[in-house]
């Protein structure tokens, strides 16, 4: 066997110490606490290329990517210096500023199901905006969601199945009153005769329903065609408004996001990581008839004081031009491809069962014999094997999502010699489990 003793990373225990002492379990989102892999957090001190660096000084090939954003690496000279040189013009207004319009130009350009976009500073404001956009467009209360897709932490959609796909959502957080989610239906992913059932029975009391096109939040699951092409039968059958949330996807599995690749078009896409570059920003956009719903253009509110700030519209307009003159999806895909082909073979090898499921520069390891197509199937892979594979990567220099409900996504700074460091240590973290 090749096991490895686990690495004494004693700055980092000293600095989470520290941190819980003034921060609610010493982070500052949940996803970042290590819940499903055990242990103490890494404390980054800083990031470059592919690599990601600890306060201990060890040094990782960084397949989280700020949970998406990096998608160019970290440091990228363009939108560095694109940064830079707002950030000397002034980091904040509070007033309008040409760079907005600029990266609106470029988000439309890209997607042709958006005439028009709104700002806002992070993928939660994003998802609630469009929901409310939704309920204001329509006139109507419901919103389906489907169990496993995370869409921020909105009140409304955070919630847990009812007990039927034809009851409603009860909060899943202390802190939701049950009428926030009264109006929320819960279905599975992937479960197109389901849809059609709650859409016979309630279609036309529906708003809007929200999905990611491409699943990022239980491990990474694709859509199915038949789910997708009801989806849209059904809500345009309705009046009901389509909302991708492309916050992981957008830009990340082509330059026009999921519906690009799949040639779909939704009615409102919410956006987020990638248009910031890796600083804080979100958007939602869509038809122009519908945008236009929004104050003060509409009657619809939403507001956000940073919201268009020149620092993230300029780091985001130089990721997207950047991507657009240099696009690097064909080489970013067979990447992938490649380290997928490399982990099934070393987990045969020694023996484990795996599912590797990807899409473009999206990926997740599921320990599972059956393929993973919704919650149910993704809760069911075995979650203490992915802790124990996650802490044999970090281990050997690869840092993995802490969660094995969260992808993973290759980057424009890797090399094919960064694939063949991955899979070797991969190999070798798998003949160090027990199957």
């Amino acid at each position: 066997m090749n096991d490895l003793p686990r690495i004494d990373r004693p700055k980092s225990h000293a600095a989470h110490e520290r941190a819980k002492r003034v921060i609610p379990g010493g982070v500052n989102s949940p996803a970042r606490a290590f819940g499903g892999v055990g242990g103490t957090p890494i404390t980054i001190h800083r990031a470059e290329g592919p690599y990601l660096y600890d306060v201990d000084g060890n040094r990782y090939l960084d397949f989280i990517g700020s949970w998406g954003p990096m998608i160019l690496g970290h440091g990228h000279p363009a939108v560095l210096d694109a940064t830079i040189a707002a950030m000397k013009d002034g980091s904040s207004f509070g007033a309008p500023c040409e760079k907005e319009t600029e990266l609106a130009e470029l988000v439309i350009d890209a997607m042709p199901s958006v005439e028009m976009v709104r700002f806002v500073s992070s993928g939660t404001e994003a998802t609630m905006s469009a929901i409310r956009l939704a309920r204001g467009y329509t006139g109507r209360d419901l919103i389906v969601k489907f169990a496993g897709c995370y869409h921020g932490h909105v009140d409304s959609l955070l919630v847990a199945a009812g007990s039927s796909a034809l009851t409603l959502g009860v909060p899943n957080s202390p802190g939701i009153p049950k009428g926030c989610t009264q109006d929320t239906l819960i279905l599975q992913y992937n479960d197109a005769a389901q849809l059609a059932e709650v859409f016979s029975a309630k279609g036309d009391a529906i708003a809007g329903v929200i999905l990611e096109p491409v699943v990022g939040n239980m491990g990474l699951i694709p859509p199915s065609e038949e789910f997708r092409k009801e989806l849209r039968r059904l809500t345009a059958k309705h009046g009901t408004l389509l909302i991708y949330d492309e916050v992981m996807t957008g830009f990340r599995l082509a330059y026009g996001g999921a519906q690009e690749l799949f040639g779909d078009t939704p009615d409102l896409t919410c956006l987020g990581k990638i248009i910031g570059g890796g600083y804080p920003v979100g958007a939602y956009g869509g038809r122009r008839d519908i945008l236009q719903k929004v104050m003060p253009a509409g009657p619809v509110f939403q507001a956000g004081t940073l919201s268009g700030n020149p620092v993230a519209m300029a780091a985001g307009i130089a990721t997207l031009k950047e991507l657009k003159t240099n696009p690097p999806y064909a080489r970013l895909d067979a990447q992938s491809r490649r380290i997928g082909e490399g982990l099934l073979a070393a987990a045969r090898d020694s023996g484990h069962a795996a599912r590797f499921q990807r899409i473009g520069s999206m990926w997740t390891l599921f320990f599972a014999a059956a393929p993973i197509t919704d919650y149910a199937s993704a809760v069911a892979s075995d979650k203490a094997k992915f802790a124990r594979f996650f802490w044999a990567m970090m281990d050997r220099g690869v840092y993995l999502p802490c969660s094995q409900f969260e992808a993973a996504f290759t980057c424009g700074a890797m090399t094919d010699a960064h694939i063949d460091e991955t899979i070797a240590a991969a190999r070798d973290a798998l003949a160090s489990l027990i199957p």
